[in-house]
């Protein structure tokens, strides 16, 4: 999409309710980071942390085919990690820097995570659970900034939202991301993904130092994330 984001060295977070396309934009960046530089792609391999079973590769297929990429050999520049547990989900990224400091391997220049927080609301449900969860999602957070600053790459983190019980609009009430001041901290761009008209997608830029409050529409295609305006 032709937002300018997301940018490396830095975490950026995307957030929305079910069917806002999240997963879609992952899918269609696994592919378009494979692009040339000249196509405004990364010339570089991909990792993909699942930990929702959200990964089809005959997604990946068909946005291949939009761009004119052999499907087998897109698929062969995705690492495809599923996990089952935050527990796994925090010890894969020790030998993910392992992976991307290995000159022989690579380039791989993004990172994904969809979605960051599935697991840990899972395993720390209750309220009594909440800062122990928070302390672990600090620190997964704080490896994943360190790698995003080491190595130079986009760390892309799809998360979850929640209504705001504080915040009520005159036409419902107002979504935030869940994850608390941790996350928030932690991401440097934030992005707000949202249901438009019929088939339409809205993408607004909830917080971010770099780029002013601005809004993108998108629809969710065979192809993929298309026809950004």
């Amino acid at each position: 999409i032709s937002l300018p984001l997301p940018y490396p060295g830095q975490i950026t977070e995307v957030f929305g309710e079910f069917r806002t396309g999240k997963t879609q934009l992952c899918h269609t960046l696994c592919v378009t980071t494979q692009l040339a530089f000249a196509n405004k792609g990364g010339q570089a391999k991909v990792i993909y942390i699942d930990t929702e079973g959200n990964f089809r590769p005959e997604r990946i297929e068909d946005i291949s085919s939009r761009y004119g990429l052999d499907a087998d050999q897109t698929l062969d520049n995705i690492i495809h990690c599923r996990v089952f547990s935050h527990d796994e989900q925090m010890a894969i990224v020790k030998p993910i820097a392992g992976l991307l400091a290995d000159p022989d391997q690579g380039p791989y220049r993004v990172l994904i995570i969809d979605s960051i927080i599935s697991l840990f609301r899972v395993e720390f449900s209750g309220r009594g659970e909440l800062s122990e969860r928070q302390q672990k999602l600090g620190q997964h957070l704080a490896m994943l900034e360190k790698l995003a600053e080491e190595f130079n790459i986009v760390v892309l983190i799809m998360n979850q939202c929640m209504a705001d019980p504080g915040a009520m609009a005159m036409f419902g009430p107002i979504v935030k991301p869940v994850g608390g001041h941790v996350l928030a901290h932690a991401s440097t761009t934030r992005v707000h993904l949202k249901k438009g008209k019929g088939e339409e997608r809205i993408a607004k830029i909830y917080d971010s130092p770099l780029m002013p409050e601005a809004e993108a529409t998108f629809q969710i295609t065979a192809g993929g994330v298309a026809d950004v305006s």
